[in-house]
């Protein structure tokens, strides 16, 4: 058995990775010539630290990241809503979480997969399923290429998911998200510390993600598909948070302005099934949600843990039945909690309701959902 995997993100690697530990044949076709060090910060949570434990690059993650042992969403001031130590999630799982550069944990994935496996500059085209239970593959280099199996893990634009599903819709959240890295030394309160602080219909969160650089990011309410004027994203920041603590200035001041990217936060209106025939969907291609949660990378690392496990046993008809049976359940609850939360972050009236409403949730409750979120079946 022999799977075409589309697109070497996070998904599309750990996928291959995972196949690469189980002996499970496989070939990556990725449409960008090169894998440069693009992006900003991501967190990988315990959830997502398991399964990098379990391929055996846990020990590169340490190295590359930084650990978070407490998790603030504050007001605009910095005066806590929530605060949560991370200690009950270290003594439960080992791991609480690691925030690292997204192109240092991508090179990390990359380094533990043979050259030979993955093909750059191939831009897929379509699929067609054979008489002979196999899939055809094309490319707009006119090649194509027979599989067993194919995997689209090419995102929430996924070209294998508008071919198998035309009718999937991708969902605005009515929000816009700029992401940058400061090149800053915080001081000791936040080496360690993931803060989130939420404004008037603005929110700004960091976090170090290695010596000297900070991860932020900055959301907004705003019309869809929006562009910045060259050379105008730092005045327009520091004018939206301009009554934020003075240590966000200091970190939108402190980043290169050629690297903060801005994209618009949507998710994709949930799908009945992820899979048909012999080609199946994972990652933001199957159920791509909004940030809020920091579980968009963990619920595709997830997929390629479950899927790879199934797949050791061979493939049978209702082997992708079964993955979507394991995984539905802890996706919708990601997609739904954290367009929810979203939302509430930048209501429009309410803020000192919104506020107080976080503040009075019981930690013994919010302790439970991270509970539920970071575990895994064996």
């Amino acid at each position: 058995m022999k799977i075409a995997i589309i697109g070497a993100g996070i998904g599309g690697l750990t996928t291959a990775l995972a196949f690469e530990k189980l002996g499970i044949d496989y070939h990556i076709f990725e449409k960008t010539p090169t894998i440069k060090p693009v992006g900003a910060g991501i967190w990988l949570a315990p959830n997502a630290l398991h399964v990098y434990d379990w391929l055996g690059v846990y020990d590169d993650l340490k190295d590359c990241g930084n650990f978070i042992d407490r998790i603030t969403i504050g007001t605009q001031d910095l005066a806590p809503l929530s605060d949560m130590q991370q200690q009950e999630v270290q003594d439960t799982f080992g791991y609480t979480t690691i925030s690292i550069h997204r192109a240092a944990l991508l090179n990390i994935l990359l380094d533990k997969i043979p050259e030979h496996k993955i093909t750059l500059g191939k831009y897929f085209l379509r699929f067609e399923s054979t008489k002979k239970d196999k899939v055809q593959v094309f490319f707009e280099d006119q090649s194509s290429y027979e599989f067993d199996l194919l995997l689209g893990a090419d995102g929430i634009h996924s070209k294998v998911r508008k071919q198998l599903f035309p009718q999937s819709s991708i969902r605005y959240s009515g929000q816009t998200c700029w992401r940058g890295v400061a090149d800053y030394d915080l001081n000791s309160d936040f080496k360690h510390r993931g803060v989130e602080l939420w404004g008037d219909q603005v929110r700004f969160g960091f976090t170090k993600i290695a010596a000297h650089k900070v991860y932020w990011f900055a959301v907004a309410r705003s019309p869809k598909n929006q562009q910045d004027l060259p050379n105008t994203t730092k005045e327009k920041l520091h004018t939206a948070f301009a009554d934020f603590h003075p240590l966000v200035g200091e970190l939108l001041e402190t980043t290169d302005s050629n690297n903060i990217m801005r994209n618009d936060i949507s998710d994709l209106v949930p799908l009945k099934k992820w899979h048909q025939g012999r080609i199946c969907l994972i990652g933001d291609a199957a159920h791509a949600a909004t940030p809020n949660m920091g579980q968009g990378g963990a619920q595709a690392i997830e997929d390629a843990y479950y899927l790879a496990r199934l797949l050791q046993k061979g493939f049978t008809t209702d082997s992708f039945d079964q993955f979507q049976a394991q995984r539905a359940k802890k996706v919708a609850l990601v997609l739904n909690q954290s367009w929810s939360t979203g939302k509430m972050a930048h209501w429009k009236y309410g803020t000192a309701l919104r506020n107080a409403l976080i503040k009075n949730i019981p930690e013994k409750l919010v302790l439970k959902k991270i509970m539920q979120l970071y575990s895994l079946k064996n």
